[in-house]
């Protein structure tokens, strides 16, 4: 009989043992990964992606949303590696394949909500317009202040103080005019005056009441030009310049200005004609006999 060492024969309460051992030492990198990058994150990332805002000089309503998705990236990226870390591959693999599944469901079924949130980015970091910013749209079927910018929807008061809610994604595939956008904007109207009056005479009225405007600027100067020669008056288009524009201050400008100018003209007997049509020719009855007896 060949002698030796007996065998060692391991019991449940070992076995409990070590696995309590790697299940404790496992969680314990899980954790650490976790913290670890998720400290990172906080503390330098998010602190980064707020000084870059800071100067791109975004408003308070764009900066919220956008650092929330910068915090949710941060808490991804700190699960995903806290689970390599700890040693949990094969888990981490199968949670992608189901998430890379569930996010092609998701993205085939919200198509649209994905368009109009990559549009919300878009307009955030252009800037195409700001809250309180008139603009147009649609070849100017549309048009409004702006209320509040969205990740998802514009929401636009209209003149006529009806809210419009805009998907991001009809203002980013189409051309939106901002006429505020500048610190001034120039207004186009013209003046139809009558072919025998004298249009030196008309031109100076214009010009003149336009400086005499208080809030129409002195430069860029206002000018007048012929542009028209339409049936029954010859059109002057006068253009002038406001500061400062806002959707109250082109109305009220402008109608003031019309105002001015048509008052001159009716003081030094400009006329501003109405379209006329003239009729030429004759009526020929052939048989006059039967139009007098019909007519007695």
């Amino acid at each position: 009989m060949i002698g030796g060492p007996p065998a060692q024969v391991e019991t449940p309460d070992t076995i409990d043992t070590a696995t309590l051992v790697d299940l404790a030492i496992t969680g314990m990198r899980f954790v650490v990964a976790f913290a670890v990058v998720l400290a990172i994150g906080r503390l330098v990332l998010v602190p980064l992606v707020n000084r870059a805002f800071d100067r791109r000089d975004l408003d308070e309503h764009v900066r919220n949303p956008l650092l929330m998705l910068t915090r949710f990236g941060v808490l991804f990226v700190a699960v995903a590696g806290a689970f390599g870390f700890a040693g949990y591959e094969n888990f981490l693999v199968s949670l992608a394949g189901i998430a890379a599944a569930g996010a092609l469901a998701v993205g085939l079924a919200l198509q649209n909500v994905i368009s109009n949130f990559v549009a919300g980015v878009f307009i955030y970091v252009d800037k195409p317009f700001r809250i309180g910013d008139w603009i147009e749209w649609d070849n100017g079927d549309y048009a409004g202040v702006v209320e509040d910018i969205s990740l998802r929807v514009t929401k636009v008061r209209t003149f006529d103080n009806e809210l419009l809610t805009v998907p991001n994604s009809a203002l980013t595939e189409n051309v939106i005019k901002n006429p505020v956008d500048g610190d001034k904007l120039r207004l186009k109207f013209v003046f139809g005056i009558g072919y025998g009056d004298d249009i030196q005479q008309a031109t100076d009225i214009i010009v003149e009441e336009a400086r005499r405007h208080p809030d129409i600027m002195d430069d860029p100067a206002p000018s007048v030009r012929l542009t028209e020669l339409n049936d029954s008056d010859v059109g002057l288009q006068s253009r002038i310049w406001i500061a400062n524009p806002s959707r109250a201050d082109f109305v009220r400008t402008r109608g003031e200005f019309i105002t001015a100018v048509k008052r001159r003209f009716d003081e030094e007997g400009i006329d501003i004609p109405y379209p006329v049509r003239t009729l030429e020719g004759g009526l020929e009855l052939e048989d006059r006999q039967q139009v007098a007896e019909a007519a007695e």
